[in-house]
């Protein structure tokens, strides 16, 4: 209902020379101006994603449109996919929205999951079921950061790798969600991460993987 930008008001980042070198890039949500400037300073960055919320796509779309134009990502809610492409239809809404620039367009459900829209394919996961939510603030964040770990860790981008971008995100969210802040994501190991991995293997295998992965979904041509 309100937004209070507090100190991102004057925020206007300057990056490292170390930092200019990052391959991997995620423009976090904040004013679209300042992550053109963040994009504009990142040298041969090797893949780009960007997430964005509602106060910039009511009030800064002109701004916001130019960083969509040079992304290999966009990672929103259906709320804000459809408010950005101005169409209620999700497919129609992932079909305007990278006719705007992104490669790909990953839409977070909340407790149903996430969708990814790439040039040919639609691949959709489950939220990872958990028994006890006790504070969703931050999933949306843990999301994306697991998304991007994960791509980073094996310098990969192919679409076999990104879905897998994309299960790794939804755990990540789900170990947000059963503490308080970043309580939880603090005391995570990488074996309770690779568990429920598998874990969430077990719960969406419906045949065989080769085949499944193969499938292409030409539904936004």
């Amino acid at each position: 209902m309100d937004t209070q930008l507090n100190v991102f008001a004057d925020f206007d980042p300057e990056l490292s020379p170390l930092h200019r070198q990052c391959p991997y890039l995620f423009l976090g949500n904040i004013d679209p101006d300042l992550q053109y400037s963040v994009l504009q300073q990142v040298e041969r960055p090797r893949f780009v994603a960007c997430d964005t919320m509602n106060i910039w796509i009511d009030n800064k779309r002109e701004s916001l449109l130019k960083p969509l134009q040079k992304i290999d990502l966009l990672i929103i809610n259906d709320e804000e996919a459809r408010m950005l492409a101005e169409t209620a239809n999700v497919l129609q809404a992932a079909k305007k929205i990278m006719a705007m620039g992104p490669k790909r367009l990953v839409i977070k459900r909340g407790e149903y999951g996430a969708i990814m829209f790439g040039p040919l394919t639609i691949f959709s996961v489950p939220a990872f079921p958990v028994e006890d939510v006790f504070d969703p603030t931050g999933a949306g964040d843990s999301f994306a950061g697991g998304l991007m770990g994960y791509l980073a860790n094996v310098g990969l981008e192919d679409e076999i790798t990104l879905r897998k971008s994309v299960v790794y995100g939804s755990i990540m969210a789900s170990f947000n969600v059963v503490d308080f802040g970043v309580k939880r994501l603090g005391e995570l190991t990488f074996t309770e991460i690779e568990s429920r991995y598998r874990e969430f293997f077990k719960i969406t295998f419906y045949g065989d993987s080769g085949e499944n992965n193969a499938m292409k979904f030409d539904l936004l041509s």
